[in-house]
């Protein structure tokens, strides 16, 4: 068992300061690390329902901000529908993966989860006029 840190980090250069998953399992795959993030984001912003969702993939309908994405008030975020587009990302090449130094490619790929596991979500920036 060991407690993963997620970071969120941008080619513009932005780093999030990272929060931690607690993770029972040695191996897991990239597939269930992306559902078990998204579920434990999707999960923090229905109990509170604050203004702006700041997870790994802009929901359905919603408008990106500065810091996440804005939802109508009082609106609910699905799990699943939520963990569809994130695979879809990935899939897509809207984000990287890597643990430590490695890069892991296909959503099958399986990681180790050691103690101080670090897995940071590049997300792609789109050019500008391209």
């Amino acid at each position: 068992m060991g407690i993963v840190t997620f970071v969120d980090e941008t080619t513009s250069g932005s780093r999030s300061d990272g929060w931690g998953l607690e993770i029972a399992e040695e191996r897991l795959t990239v597939r269930e690390l992306i559902r078990r993030r998204v579920f434990q984001e999707v999960a923090e912003f229905n109990a509170r329902t604050p203004e702006v969702f700041q997870g790994l993939v802009q929901p359905q309908d919603a408008e990106r901000v500065l810091n996440g994405y804005a939802l109508r008030s009082g609106r609910r975020i699905d799990p699943g529908t939520q963990t569809e587009l994130a695979l879809k990302a990935f899939a897509g090449n809207g984000f990287l993966v890597l643990v430590g130094d490695r890069q892991v490619t296909g959503l099958d790929d399986e990681i180790e989860i050691g103690l101080g596991t670090e897995i940071t979500f590049l997300k792609l920036v789109p050019l500008v006029g391209g």
